[in-house]
């Protein structure tokens, strides 16, 4: 198991990678349980020491629930080109049917 150090730095880096509409999400989650937001024109700052278990769960949850909805997406948009391939392939073979005079007069 992690110690909290670790857990905490874990956070910290997913929190990092995340997209910015990701981010506002977690400063929400962070500002409900008022946490304390040093701001400033590098960013925002939260010292992870001090906040509860209970924020690092939902914060734990939040971050799983994105990575799901990246992992669903990806195979959604993965599906989408397998679909769009095999339907263009089809209809390109439709379109170039060539017919001989044998199978015409039959």
């Amino acid at each position: 198991m992690m110690d909290n150090t670790e857990l905490l730095e874990k956070l910290k880096t997913s929190i990092e990678q995340m997209n910015k509409y990701h981010q506002i999400e977690v400063l929400r989650i962070l500002s409900k349980q008022l946490c304390k937001l040093n701001e400033n024109k590098s960013g925002v700052y939260v010292n992870l020491t001090y906040i509860s278990n209970e924020v690092i769960e939902e914060l734990q949850k939040y971050i799983e629930y994105t990575k799901q909805q990246e992992e669903t997406l990806k195979t959604t948009e993965y599906q989408k080109e397998e679909f769009k391939t095999a339907l263009f392939n089809e209809k390109e073979d439709k379109d170039n049917i060539t017919l001989s005079y044998s199978e015409v007069t039959r």
